[in-house]
């Protein structure tokens, strides 16, 4: 089978680190229609779900579930958008080999299936993450996904670089480290993050990202 998959953690390091990227933008983006991602601790029983959005219509909703996890994206600029054709289709072998146990995130209206590009998934039972057969047009990214999951499989400073570059600030590396590592999140960590945000104003989002905090 050809992969052209990007190196995703396993699943509890991924959600994690999903968390952490919902709480930095939470942190350095009180606006949440300006942050690029979220994560609900409480999206449904038993389950839990983070999303990016790049505000260019491209993103991606991952989902973790008792069974595993499932994530599909959609990259505009990918040549296997479905609505390059003027009868819109999603590319053949993306969703068609999805386990059974993840079939309600096919039928979730909230994850706009129609609009995918690729979709990866992995079973608590999986030693790897899993995609489906596909024939892949040429391209050296042709389904978006090394593109648009980039900061997901990276380190801090990755993280850092680009939050710097968007938000138009300085951000100490060192603070960006603590959150990558799921360091409790505590009110000296968020004066170094953003000195302007209020310890009350970071209630909702750390209700509903789930990340421990101390207040202290």
């Amino acid at each position: 089978m050809v992969t052209l998959m990007p190196p995703l953690p396993t699943i509890a390091p991924l959600r994690a680190r999903s968390q952490s990227l919902a709480m930095l933008d939470a942190i350095l983006c009180p606006d949440w229609e300006g942050r690029y991602f979220s994560y609900n601790a409480h999206w449904a029983p038993g389950q839990q779900m983070a999303s990016m959005r790049d505000g260019q219509g491209s993103g991606y909703f991952l989902l973790f579930t008792q069974e595993g996890a499932i994530l599909k994206g959609f990259a505009v600029d990918s040549p296997m958008n479905p609505f390059r054709s003027d009868l819109p289709c999603l590319w053949l072998g993306v969703l068609e080999s999805v386990p059974s146990v993840f079939a309600s995130f096919l039928t979730e209206p909230a994850f706009a299936l129609e609009e995918t590009t690729f979709c990866f998934w992995r079973q608590e039972t999986d030693s790897t993450w899993q995609q489906g057969v596909i024939n892949f047009p040429p391209s050296a990214d042709p389904d978006g996904a090394q593109e648009l999951l980039s900061l997901l499989c990276s380190e801090a400073h990755s993280y850092h670089r680009w939050a710097q570059d968007l938000y138009e600030c300085d951000i100490p590396l060192a603070a960006v480290e603590a959150i990558f590592q799921h360091h409790p999140l505590t009110k000296s960590l968020l004066r170094k993050l953003n000195p302007e945000l209020l310890w009350a104003d970071l209630d909702a989002d750390l209700a509903e990202i789930g990340y421990l905090s101390l207040s202290r």
